[in-house]
């Protein structure tokens, strides 16, 4: 049940930013999703709350548990449905609907301080520090004052932070939405399958039309590039082409914009793919690593012991202490050898947390190594289940902790990324890759595990029930080779990948910007500038 929750849970952003890219826009989206997931929460914590919506507790003396009737479990059928569904009105569209109040303001004052690198800092920062208060006080609450009021927590959080978001709805900038994103995708390719044997002689004379584009392109126009040129034969004028009012047929004829578009989608999806395997190399943090943590002396206090799975806590304060340190401190530095007011770009950022995650793995397969020498040296390769190895469970900490660095990294880069580059009329979409990245990182992992299950069984089974008889280690190592070969994938990635230039009118002196500057198309992009 959890997994087909999560799996969902992780697809759902995609449909949410379709819709709001759509026709709903980011703000009534967000709206729409929240107040969904608020009902899911109201439904599980009653089914929590009220004994006749769950079992009774389990009978004591090792008497049968009594299974959930067909309604409690409709009912938390219910519950996670509704919730799976929230999110995917709130997951794509809380990080694109927050920086869009940054952007015009950011226009505005060009030349001054552009704060967006830093509101994504500060967005998953918010993150991290609800994981940590999740895993901490909330479940102390459910542990020790009962599961009603432990749902019942964040249930009325919910509800406030709803309320406090609806009534600022005067103040904000709501991008408009500018139709299916998909619709136009569609019939960029299909014109430019249509005109599959004509031949581009001059881009300058490709199809333009500022008022068709007017409300997918509010923040400036996507200029023409000189890669993936079968998409230019959809804005070529032929006869037909144009309705005697001069619109143009769009299953026949695409603005450069729009051409554009689909080009930027195609170029970020190399890069994007890069990220499936970042997920895929830390998703043993819940579970080999738990397994791992079970095994090992978890007392802190004669009185109490570490649950296994509270080990994510130190992951989640090394990226809390990343994020705050570079922001307050590793931007500025680094501004002072780059000229960049973020210090380094979005894939530089994501780069150097791809390559610290290596680390983390490696300090794992160190770890584990360590602990199965002392599992040998103890004389407990065999022991049963629930014995206690006499080594502490703290020697996990460095790669819960590197992971938390590299996801500070990592997490940012791509979601700066998808948004910097994704078309503006599609960033609700482009982060909901950021969900799906999780969702196929996570299925792959199992793909991984269930390989290496199946081609070690003769040589010696690297993943064993009993992880004292089985090669953990080896395991991690493998990670570890295929995240350098990932490395080396996404290097060459960025190294032939082109910035989207936008043609960009400021709105206080009319002057036109040009985004971009590396690759091809940029020569071409300031030929071709201009505004009304």
């Amino acid at each position: 049940m959890l997994t087909n929750y999560h799996g969902t849970t992780n697809l759902t952003p995609l449909v949410g930013g379709l819709i709001a890219d759509s026709f709903a826009g980011r703000f009534w989206t967000i709206t729409v999703g929240s107040i969904i997931y608020q009902l899911g929460m109201v439904c599980l914590t009653l089914s929590a709350a009220i004994p006749s919506l769950r079992p009774p507790p389990c009978a004591k003396h090792g008497a049968e548990c009594q299974r959930a009737s067909a309604y409690q479990i409709a009912i938390l059928y219910l519950s996670l449905l509704c919730t799976s569904i929230g999110s995917g009105g709130t997951r794509p569209c809380n990080m694109a609907f927050g920086a869009d109040q940054l952007e015009l303001d950011a226009r505005r004052r060009r030349g001054g301080k552009a704060p967006m690198w830093s509101f994504f800092n500060l967005y998953f920062f918010g993150i991290e520090l609800a994981k940590l208060t999740a895993v901490t006080a909330v479940v102390y609450v459910q542990e020790n004052v009962g599961w009603g009021w432990g749902l019942g927590v964040p249930t009325i959080a919910m509800f406030v932070a709803v309320i406090g978001f609806v009534s600022g709805y005067s103040l904000y900038v709501k991008m408009p939405p500018g139709g299916s994103p998909l619709v136009r995708l569609a019939q960029v390719a299909a014109a430019a399958f249509k005109k599959r044997k004509a031949v581009v002689t001059d881009p300058g004379l490709l199809y333009e039309d500022k008022a068709l584009d007017a409300g997918i392109s509010t923040t400036g126009r996507l200029l023409h590039t000189n890669q993936l040129k079968f998409f230019d034969k959809a804005a070529i004028v032929m006869d037909g082409d144009v309705l005697p009012s001069g619109q143009p047929k769009l299953w026949r004829l695409s603005t450069v914009h729009r051409v554009e578009e689909i080009k930027s989608i195609v170029r970020m999806l190399p890069i994007w793919a890069a990220g499936i395997l970042m997920v895929t190399a830390s998703s043993h943090n819940s579970s080999f690593a738990i397994q791992q943590a079970r095994t090992m002396d978890r007392g802190i206090t004669n009185n109490f012991k570490i649950p296994p799975a509270s080990m994510l806590i130190f992951s989640n304060l090394a990226m809390l202490l990343t994020l705050a340190f570079y922001d307050r401190v590793l931007v500025r530095v680094l501004r002072r050898f780059t000229g960049r007011p973020n210090g380094i770009t979005h894939l530089q950022r994501a780069g150097v947390g791809m390559t610290i995650a290596m680390l983390a793995n490696v300090a794992a397969a160190a770890v584990e190594r360590r602990r199965r020498s002392v599992a040998a040296a103890s004389g407990m390769l065999d022991a049963p289940k629930g014995a206690v190895l006499p080594i502490s469970v703290f020697w996990l900490v460095p790669q819960y902790a590197i992971h938390g660095i590299a996801n500070a990294f990592m997490d940012v880069g791509r979601m700066e990324f998808l948004y910097d580059q994704a078309p503006e009329s599609m960033r609700s979409t482009a982060a909901a890759l950021y969900w799906l990245t999780i969702s196929a990182g996570s299925y792959l992992g199992t793909l991984l595990v269930t390989i290496v299950h199946e081609r070690t069984q003769r040589s010696g089974q690297w993943l064993q029930d009993n992880l004292n008889r089985g090669r953990l280690d080896n395991y991690y190592w493998l990670v570890v080779g295929l995240q350098g070969l990932n490395l080396v994938y996404y290097f060459v990635c960025v190294k032939y990948y082109t910035f989207k230039p936008l043609e960009m009118v400021d709105e206080s002196d009319k002057e036109t910007e040009l985004y971009g500057g590396n690759g091809n198309g940029t020569k071409n992009a300031k030929k071709s500038a201009s505004f009304r």
